[in-house]
């Protein structure tokens, strides 16, 4: 908050319409809207609207005061009070009121009912900032002039600090994947696709994760084909193939061919194992060493490799045919000394199903031995993905849910 001392607050909806009077109190127009600096401390406003159709404000310092009544000019209005508005300032009405934004405090979409400023006075000088944007009961009522008819109602004020009013992708840093798909399943067709447009490839597979299976592919339809293919190769692989299985066959052909040829490939063979069969269900993004390596070694690879994989709750140890020989977890090899080689203390009791088995039976395995992850191997005992706790319980409600409907 700009420090100085606060006065003189009030409402756009009380500004808008009001009469525009010079020195001499003619009547030169309305305010229409205001001009908005969103500088690096406080949004401030910098100039008035005062008539349709015309591209200038008048400049903010050119008002001498202003309340519910309307706004007084220091002088008369003339051409050289009038400046066109600059790229780094927008009419807050237009580009505020009614619209659906992101409240970064709660990480969800708010309407802008009103928007409230205030007159901070710093010495001899003074601006009116945007204090706050008002998503309440109240704002709406004082925006048809009964506000009275509410006024045991609490005020529902966002600060301007917790706003999203710029695509810089630094501030959707600050929020949780999930919170982000929450903000999509908001958000309206035409919104979810701009939306989706401010964020990087990464950032929009990790919340399209979150959304249902509808939505993505709803999404990836729409989405321009070389930006669909960059954000799929930053999905599960097992996700991608659940997208691409609901699509036609020219658009997931196309897609494909756009995509990486190992992600491409990979996701490929997913999609060829039958529908609710652990092949189907499993990620091929699993991390998987060989018997010989030390357990040190182990922990300064996995320090390389952790991203890629879905989870890294058990590590596999194969030998050069890829066949699964034993499992450790992460805290096994935490508390191995770091010369002792994998071999020597993996898990060669493998709870294992084969990637024809079907969802229930792959359930009942996670369930029985209280498994974060089972691992899919094909007849000769190959590894070929493993399937989480997470995805089997997912899609088996799902299915459950559309039995039910």
């Amino acid at each position: 908050m700009a420090k100085g001392k606060p006065s003189e607050e009030i409402y756009l909806s009380q500004l808008l319409k009001k009469p525009i009077y010079d020195v001499q109190g003619r009547v030169i127009g309305q305010l229409k809207d205001m001009a908005v600096q969103w500088g690096s401390n406080y949004p401030r406003v910098t100039g008035v609207k005062h008539a349709s159709g015309l591209h200038k404000v008048i400049d903010i310092y050119q008002i001498d005061h202003w309340d519910v009544r309307g706004l007084k000019l220091k002088g008369k209005l003339e051409e050289s009070n009038l400046r066109r508005i600059q790229n780094n300032e927008i009419y807050i009405g237009k580009w505020l009121l009614d619209r659906q934004i992101i409240n970064l405090k709660n990480s969800n979409l708010v309407r802008v009912n009103d928007i409230k400023f205030s007159r901070i006075t710093q010495g001899e000088n003074s601006d009116i900032i945007l204090v706050a944007i008002d998503i309440g009961l109240r704002g709406l009522f004082r925006r048809i002039g009964m506000e009275f008819l509410v006024k045991n109602h609490e005020n529902d004020f966002v600060g301007w600090e917790h706003l999203q009013l710029s695509q810089d992708q630094q501030l959707f840093n600050r929020l949780h994947p999930s919170d982000i798909a929450n903000i999509i399943k908001d958000l309206d067709r035409q919104e979810r696709n701009n939306f989706i447009d401010i964020l990087d490839n990464h950032m929009a597979a990790d919340a399209l994760a979150g959304v249902d299976l509808e939505t993505q592919v709803e999404i990836i339809e729409q989405m321009d084909s070389n930006r669909a293919s960059d954000i799929l190769e930053e999905m599960p692989p097992d996700e991608a193939a659940d997208i691409l299985g609901e699509l036609n066959n020219e658009k997931t052909g196309e897609l494909l061919n756009l995509m990486e040829p190992n992600e491409a490939q990979d996701v490929r063979e997913l999609m060829a194992y039958p529908e609710g069969t652990a092949g189907a269900l499993m990620t091929t993004e699993y991390i998987a060493f060989t018997a010989e390596i030390t357990a040190e070694d182990t922990v300064n690879q996995l320090r390389k490799l952790a991203s890629l994989a879905e989870t890294i709750n058990y590590l596999y140890v194969l030998d050069e045919q890829e066949v699964l020989q034993g499992v450790l977890s992460i805290r096994d090899l935490i508390i191995a000394e770091p010369q002792d080689i994998l071999g020597e203390i993996m898990d060669t009791q493998v709870i294992r199903v084969k990637h024809y088995d079907k969802h229930c039976k792959v359930l009942d395995i996670v369930n029985k031995y209280k498994l974060l992850a089972v691992p899919v191997v094909d007849d000769n005992n190959i590894l070929l993905g493993i399937v989480t706790v997470d995805d089997v319980l997912e899609n088996l409600v799902l299915r459950r849910l559309n039995t039910l409907s």
